[in-house]
C-alpha cells in the first residue's frame, strides 16, 4: 500500500530533511511541501493527502490550528516540532504521532509505519464489508510482539505479552506490566492505543481501562481482579465482555 503525504514546516532545513526522509520511504508518495500552514491549507484543499507531517509553531496559523481544520478521518497527522511543551496539545487533537526535533530517520519511519498500519486495516475492513464477509482485522497484527510508546521524550519498547492492563488518565496512559511495581507513563490517548494494539488480544472494558484478555484470572462481581487491583467493567462494554466470557465458559 502507498500513502500520499505532504510536509509543512517554515524552516527550510527542516523542510528539506523531511523531504529526504519521505523520498527514501518506499510506501510514501510526496504530493506537496509547504513553508506555512496558510499555504498548506490552500494546497491541501486542492490536493488532499492521507498523511501530513506538520510543524506546530508557525506564524499566522499554527500547526495545531491547521490540524483542527483538517478532517482527521481523511488525513492522519504526525506533528514535528522542537518544542516539547506542545506534546500534550498534540495528543488532545488526536495526532497519530509526535516527533520531537531533532529526530532520526528511524523515528520518522516508525511513525509513518504506524499510520500505514491504520490505513491498511481501514482498507481491509472496507473490502470485507463490500464482500459481505467479516473483516480480518486481526490478521496483519498477529505478527506484532511489541510496541513503542513515548515516555519522558524517549521511545520505550514494550513486549505485548508483558502487559496486564492499561489505565487512561485524561491525557496520559499508565501501562502496567507483569512483574513490574511501577507502570510506564505515556502521553497518549486511549483511542491511539486501541489502534496500536492487536484487537483480538486486548479488551476495552471501561472508558479508562484496556486489559489483556489472556491475563484475566479472576472476575469478581463485575470487576476484573489483578492482585489488589479491581478493574470495573462498565455498562458500555459489558455485553462484549460477557460474550467473550461465554465463548470460553463450559
Amino acid at each position: 500500500m502507498t500513502l500520499t503525504c505532504a510536509i509543512v514546516d517554515d524552516e527550510p532545513l527542516a523542510l528539506g530533511l523531511l523531504e529526504s526522509y519521505a523520498g527514501k520511504t518506499p510506501f510514501l508518495e510526496l504530493r506537496g511541501k509547504y513553508n506555512s500552514a496558510v499555504q498548506a491549507l490552500k494546497g491541501l484543499q486542492e490536493n488532499p493527502v492521507q498523511l501530513l507531517f506538520l510543524d506546530i509553531q508557525m506564524p499566522e496559523l499554527t500547526g495545531l490550528e491547521l490540524s483542527r481544520i483538517i478532517r482527521e478521518e481523511k488525513t492522519k497527522i504526525i506533528f514535528t516540532t522542537a518544542f516539547g511543551q506542545y506534546a500534550l496539545d498534540a495528543y488532545r487533537v488526536d495526532a497519530a504521532d509526535y516527533l520531537l526535533k531533532p529526530f532520526s530517520y528511524a523515528d520518522f519511519l516508525k511513525a509513518a509505519q504506524k499510520v500505514l498500519r491504520w490505513f491498511e486495516l481501514v482498507e481491509q475492513a472496507g473490502r470485507a464489508s463490500a464482500d459481505g464477509a467479516p473483516a480480518p482485522e486481526a490478521a496483519p497484527r498477529r505478527e506484532i510482539d511489541s510496541i513503542f510508546v513515548k515516555s519522558e521524550y524517549k521511545l520505550v519498547q514494550i513486549r505485548l505479552d508483558e502487559i496486564l492492563y492499561i489505565e487512561g488518565l485524561k491525557d496520559y496512559l499508565k501501562i502496567y506490566l507483569e512483574g513490574e511495581t511501577h507502570p510506564i507513563l505515556s502521553l497518549m490517548s486511549m483511542k491511539s492505543m486501541e489502534e496500536l494494539l492487536p484487537p483480538g488480544r486486548f479488551l476495552r472494558v471501561h472508558r479508562s481501562y484496556i486489559v489483556q484478555a489472556s491475563k484475566i484470572r479472576v472476575v469478581d462481581r463485575n470487576r476484573i481482579v489483578f492482585g489488589k487491583v479491581f478493574i470495573p467493567i462498565s455498562d458500555s462494554y459489558k455485553a462484549a465482555f460477557n460474550d467473550y466470557l461465554q465463548r470460553r465458559t463450559p
